[in-house]
């Protein structure tokens, strides 16, 4: 039986450390996790003494996206949709945390790892860090509007289709350079101290002043939320390419386009 993975949330003091450990599969996301990573998102925001949150993967990845064998019973437009919708309400949940969320990233934050990390306020990578949605090369299916407006906010429109376009994975000076990253540790061993250093540096300022700084940004950035997106998720989701790539992906090949 593959290892089902689990989402960790730990306390230090005043930061909670939320852990994606399924290291067997790089911690790619079971729906079970997503749904996790929710219910550590209320637990967080329920406890006042919680001053700021790191997240992170356990061995070598951050997370290497979603696991994709859960994809291949997807036939109907309404799996489609909830999929989507789920995604958008645990990770607007994970943004929408009063506190500040710091993403260290170790190894691949790939596919829903990239989103889950898009979501977090601060990003900080080590060496070992790569980026991207490589689903043009590898699924064919399509980010929701809200997922893509997230990577707008952070990197721009040209980079952004640059990203998507190629399906290539950013390095971690590519990174930082295009302001993904805060900073780059010296080393992969570095990368946990740093981070928990950072989480309790923010931690100790004023916890009123950071949540109403949260808030004026999520209000700005719900202003540009873009129209209602489910026509494009169907195009993707319903075809015949999408079938594809999940098998492809399944039996370690390159999928074979149709455009259909």
């Amino acid at each position: 039986m593959s290892d089902p993975g689990e989402v960790r949330l730990e306390r230090r003091g005043e930061v909670a450390w939320v852990t994606f450990d399924r290291p067997s599969a790089l911690n790619a996301m079971t729906f079970a996790m997503y749904e996790r990573l929710g219910q550590v998102s209320a637990e967080i925001d329920a406890d006042p003494s919680v001053r700021a949150v790191v997240l992170t993967g356990a061995g070598e990845a951050f997370v290497a996206g979603t696991d994709i064998s859960q994809f291949r019973d997807f036939r109907t437009e309404l799996q489609a949709l909830d999929y989507e919708a789920k995604m958008d309400r645990i990770l607007g949940a994970l943004e929408g945390l009063r506190v500040p969320t710091i993403a260290a990233i170790r190894g691949p934050a790939v596919g829903g790892g990239a989103a889950i990390a898009a979501a977090c306020d601060i990003r900080i990578g080590a060496p070992s860090a790569r980026f991207g949605v490589p689903i043009a090369r590898t699924l064919g299916n399509v980010l929701s509007l809200n997922n893509v407006l997230r990577l707008v906010t952070l990197v721009g429109v040209a980079r952004v289709k640059e990203i998507l376009f190629t399906a290539r994975l950013l390095d971690a000076a590519e990174m930082k350079q295009a302001g993904l990253l805060a900073e780059v540790t010296a080393s992969d061993e570095a990368l946990p101290a740093r981070a928990e250093e950072l989480a309790r540096q923010i931690a100790s300022f004023a916890p009123l002043t950071l949540r109403a700084t949260k808030e004026q940004l999520r209000r700005i950035r719900e202003r540009m939320r873009p129209e209602e997106g489910a026509d494009l998720i169907l195009l993707c989701y319903m075809s015949e390419d999408f079938r594809e790539g999940v098998r492809a992906f399944m039996e370690k090949r390159r999928p074979v386009w149709k455009g259909e």
